[in-house]
């Protein structure tokens, strides 16, 4: 499995996804997002604001705004590291607990 990005998000965790999760991503999930790699990079590292999903204490969405859409992406947190589940356009951001936001 080769890995196509591993950053660090203003949490200090390692976020990661692999070539083909990204593959299945962008060809069965949400198809708008391929090309748009450097966009997920983008949100993981410099995102706008980091929640808390409501249904599962271990994963976060980080959004930023991306054009005139918000691009969430989900992430799976277990210790230092996480994955990417899935990332998609949205007009508006879930409800949750903020946990962290950019300074303006």
């Amino acid at each position: 499995m080769k890995i196509l990005f591993n950053v660090r998000t203003p949490l200090g965790k390692q976020v990661r996804t692999s070539e083909e999760y990204w593959r299945e991503i962008t060809t069965y999930k949400h198809p708008q997002l391929a090309g748009k790699v450097h966009d997920v990079e983008l949100t993981l590292v410099d995102p706008e604001r980091i929640k808390k999903s409501r249904s599962d204490e271990h994963v976060y969405l980080y959004y930023r705004l991306i054009g005139k859409y918000v691009l969430c992406v989900v992430v799976k947190h277990f210790g230092d590291e996480g994955f990417v589940i899935t990332a998609y356009f949205t007009g508006k951001e879930k409800e949750g607990t903020t946990i962290w936001e950019k300074k303006k």
